[in-house]
């Protein structure tokens, strides 16, 4: 009776084993951005999508498994040579993704070495086609260069080429040494044109400031002129207008009781002040010769006044 039961214990545990085997044979789960390629008795049978699949134990088999993320590839550095027969180290990136992982498994060997070697010589023969100073300034024609030759091949291997970056460029140290000195003078000529053209607006804003200077002195010399002018004739006018009113104040005055009388009396006394003063000037004594000339002075005087006055009388009177 043992015998019996100890068979059946071992004939179901065999039986859970081997529900076991075939279920973590036959239940695959997929990553996502991951396919896994099935191949059953050795022929492609499918791709398996992200999640939970189901094949068939020991006749199928999961063959390949491709990562549908974007991947960067570095390329080895290589040297090449420009058109002006200049050697360049060059290395870059690649950016690629699989797009087909049914090509990606049997459209080549490794899609990956294809990949790098072929952005290798396509990178040497885009660089060879120019030269040095071109690949400096061309990177982004270098660069959409490369991947539009490898996106074009590595259409049948399943990948698709995303863009390819140009690290480094070093060219050779005597190189090198030449375009540090090319950049110096280039900046040793720009300062020296930049000093020059400081001097020349310098010697442009001095001239002008002299220019400037120059008229605003004319102008200024020129007002002052008319001013003096101006202050000039104001004073003979208003010098003539008062000899004018003082002229006809005396010539009223004489017209007045008395008047006469004071203007004898005024004249002489300019004429003796005259002579005062003559004497306080010179060494000499000076004396009228005759000092009846001051009476006869007196009357010419007075009959100037008296012929005047007798103007005044016949001119018509306003009304």
């Amino acid at each position: 009776m043992d015998f019996p039961v100890s068979g059946f214990f071992i004939f179901t545990l065999v039986l859970v084993l081997l529900a076991i085997l075939f279920a973590s044979q036959g239940i695959k789960v997929v990553p996502q951005q991951t396919a896994w390629v099935v191949e059953r008795l050795g022929k492609f049978h499918a791709v398996l999508s992200p999640g939970l699949n189901f094949i068939i134990p020991f006749v199928d088999r999961v063959a390949y498994r491709h990562s549908l993320k974007e991947i960067p590839l570095d390329t080895p550095s290589q040297v090449c040579i420009t058109r002006d027969n200049t050697q360049l180290t060059v290395d870059g990136v690649l950016f690629f993704q699989v797009t087909d992982p049914q090509r990606a498994s049997y459209g080549t060997s490794n899609y990956i070495i294809a990949i790098t070697q072929l952005a290798q010589t396509t990178l040497r023969s885009v660089i060879g086609k120019m030269e040095l100073d071109k690949t400096f300034e061309e990177r982004d024609l270098i660069n959409k260069s490369v991947v539009s030759s490898i996106d074009e091949a590595a259409l049948n291997w399943g990948v698709k080429v995303l863009r390819y970056e140009i690290k480094d460029l070093t060219p050779p140290a005597v190189i090198l040494q030449a375009m540090q000195q090319q950049i110096t003078a280039e900046r040793e000529k720009r300062a020296v044109v930049a000093a020059s053209e400081g001097r020349k607006l310098e010697q442009i804003n001095l001239a002008t400031g002299a220019r400037e200077a120059a008229i605003a002195q004319s102008e200024g010399e020129k007002q002052a002129e008319i001013n003096k002018a101006e202050g000039q004739a104001a004073a003979t006018i208003a010098l003539a207008n008062a000899t004018a009113e003082a002229l006809e104040r005396i010539a009223a005055a004489t017209q007045k009781e008395g008047g006469l009388t004071a203007v004898n009396l005024q004249v002489a006394e300019k004429y003796v002040a005259a002579f005062s003063e003559l004497a306080r000037t010179n060494n000499t004594l000076i004396v009228p010769g005759n000092m009846s000339d001051m009476s006869t002075l007196i009357a010419s005087a007075m009959k100037i006044v008296d012929t005047s006055r007798g103007a005044q009388a016949s001119l018509p009177k306003s009304k």
